[in-house]
């Protein structure tokens, strides 16, 4: 694993245009609205001007493009074969963002061959037209998981104020707080009925991680419940697109609105895609 790490290193030490952000939208379990938040967000962070690729990295059960309404013909599974390049697998969308195909059926990320890596890699190097790469882990604390969101320059948490949800909310940051030092967390409480609710729940997710993990969480905001997300999913479109006025899609808004107004002081410098799967590739070289 050490030499797959090495030669990745050697492989992204070239130029880059500039840094995007990047984004892991992530969930301590599945069933809490976290593919739902990583599209609308990037559909919301699109209508800021920004050119935004939200990537399907669940390698097991990939959905981004159902809720997309699109049927990819490839996906990442064809470029890590070396099949296509990543250029021909990005999809466009009439709702102002780009978006990747995940590769079903990957059980493992650490199990592909150096090649397939390789061919990763060196793919993402063609999104560098990009200013915020929004990627959509699995849900659980895998190593499939840890290893996007370890990676990433920001680690977005999906919960809801279901007591289990909270529960594997707090088990990913527990994950989380063995592998990285002061990761960039932010909090996001989905499928809330009141402020009240949304504020209560952040504050005891907020406040336990930093008793018991030492931890610190960032409440970035909350979307409340809305029957126009069920109905968006049915008809395969994302809500922001089905009705831009509900009451999730302002939420939405609001969470790209304080997402873009993050200070200099406050946001490091990010990585970008190269740092991306340079810290992926230490994650298995350890």
């Amino acid at each position: 694993m050490a030499d797959q790490a090495d030669e990745l290193r050697k492989m992204m030490s070239g130029p880059v245009q500039y840094q995007q952000r990047v984004i892991a939208v992530t969930s301590g379990k599945g069933g809490v609205g976290k593919t739902n938040v990583a599209i609308n967000l990037g559909i919301a962070l699109g209508r800021y001007n920004k050119k935004v690729i939200v990537m399907d990295a669940d390698l097991g059960l990939a959905n981004v493009n159902v809720i997309l309404g699109k049927i990819p013909e490839f996906n990442l599974f064809h470029v890590m074969k070396g099949l296509k390049k990543m250029r021909d697998i990005v999809i466009n969308t009439n709702y102002g963002i780009r978006f990747i195909a995940g590769a079903s059926g990957f059980s493992q990320l650490a199990n592909l061959s150096e090649e397939s890596r390789n061919n990763l890699v060196n793919g993402l190097e063609e999104l560098n037209d990009a200013d915020i790469i929004i990627i959509d882990t699995g849900a659980g604390v895998s190593n499939n998981v840890l290893s996007f969101v370890l990676a990433a320059d920001e680690v977005v948490i999906v919960t809801t104020p279901e007591p289990t949800a909270i529960t594997d909310a707090y088990g990913i940051i527990k994950a989380i707080s063995s592998e990285a030092t002061s990761p960039d967390l932010k909090l996001i409480i989905n499928r809330v009925k009141s402020v009240t609710e949304a504020r209560k729940v952040s504050e005891r997710v907020v406040n336990i991680a930093s008793q018991f993990l030492n931890m610190k969480v960032n409440n970035l905001g909350f979307v409340f419940e809305d029957e126009i997300v069920s109905q968006a999913v049915i008809r395969q479109l994302p809500f922001m697109e089905l009705d831009p006025k509900s009451r999730a899609a302002m939420c939405l808004d609001h969470l790209a609105q304080r997402l873009l107004k993050i200070t200099d002081k406050e946001f490091k410098e990010p990585k970008g895609l190269k740092g991306f799967f340079k810290n992926i590739a230490a994650f298995y070289a350890e």
